[in-house]
């Protein structure tokens, strides 16, 4: 959530046999329990919600840790960098522009495979959700 995409919440007290939550419930999230799950009880709408909630912290807390990962890695980079030139003020200038260039081409190998991985997270928690909206619209089968 930025500033360009500002979501009221409500809260939802999430009960169970061992603990209370306080679950803040986006009205995003509301409106499309409330409207695709119209004949569920109360209790399944609520667990619902959380789930949603709790997927969507889950992915923007990833989507945080790869941001410091990419920032971590460019920073490494940089400092290479530099200690190489502080290091070697007497290097050639062409060897300095191949370290330059293999130190990009390593920031953008590792900028591809982070932006895969965090591809593949979001299918992965695209259809975790599909198979948990799934679970809750069908009845068990027994």
């Amino acid at each position: 959530m930025n500033a360009n995409n500002i979501e009221s919440f409500e809260s939802t007290v999430i009960e169970s046999t061992e603990s209370i939550v306080i679950v803040e419930i986006s009205s995003q999230t509301d409106e499309l329990v409330e409207t695709e799950m119209a004949n569920e009880s109360d209790e399944v709408k609520r667990e619902t919600k959380a789930l949603i909630e709790a997927l969507k912290r889950r992915a923007q807390a990833e989507a945080d840790s790869a941001g410091t990962l990419t920032r971590e890695t460019y920073l490494k980079a940089v400092r290479q960098a530099r200690e190489l030139v502080e290091g070697r003020k007497l290097m050639q200038r062409d060897r300095l522009e191949d370290s330059w260039a293999v130190i990009q081409d390593e920031v953008e190998r590792n900028w591809y495979l982070l932006m895969k991985d965090l591809v593949d997270f979001n299918f992965r928690l695209r259809k975790a959700a599909m198979a948990a909206w799934e679970t809750f619209n069908n009845p068990y089968s027994r």
